[in-house]
Formats: C-alpha cells, structure tokens, sequence
C-alpha cells in the first residue's frame, strides 16, 4: 500500500533540497532518498526546514509551532519528519 504522506513528504524535501541545498552530497540522488536519508546530506538547513514546514502545514493544514525550535533540532532524517508530520495530522483530526 503506498504511503501518500511519506511520497508527498519525500517529494517536498526533494525539491527544497533541488533548490537550496548548496551542501548537498553530491553522491546522493533524488531516486536514493528515503526515509533513512539525512536531512544535512541533503544539504538542508535551518531555513530550507523552515521552507520545508511551511509548505508542509499549507499541504496537510496542520499548524506548526515555529517556537518550539528544540523539538524541530531532533529532527534529523526523512523520517524523523515524516513521523513529525504524521503526528501533527492525527493530532489536529
């Protein structure tokens, strides 16, 4: 069964990454990106989250607590924002 949050997420994060990640690894490929991939390998930092998260809350209509940038930190690969994002969506259903 696909996994529509995850693809829609992975494919945010692929074209942030396309456009800002100037510390991208450069062995990395969009097609090599899973859930296991580092956010940093792909060159994403603080604000390109940022860009990432807003278009995240646009997407799925979840509310993203800015301020609370400690919780944001912990994340650290494709999944770790995968889960954040799944928990938001149940959390406001």
């Amino acid at each position: 069964m696909p996994d529509q949050i995850a693809d829609n997420v992975i494919a945010m994060i692929k074209k942030n990454a396309a456009a800002y990640g100037t510390d991208r690894d450069p062995s990395l490929s969009d097609d090599e990106v899973t859930t296991e991939t580092e956010l940093t390998s792909l060159g994403i930092d603080s604000i390109t989250l940022a860009d990432i998260l807003w278009d995240l809350e646009q997407a799925y209509d979840i509310g993203i607590e800015f301020n609370t940038a400690e919780a944001w930190a912990n994340l650290k690969s494709v999944g770790d924002l995968i889960e954040a994002v799944r928990a938001l969506i149940a959390r406001e259903a």
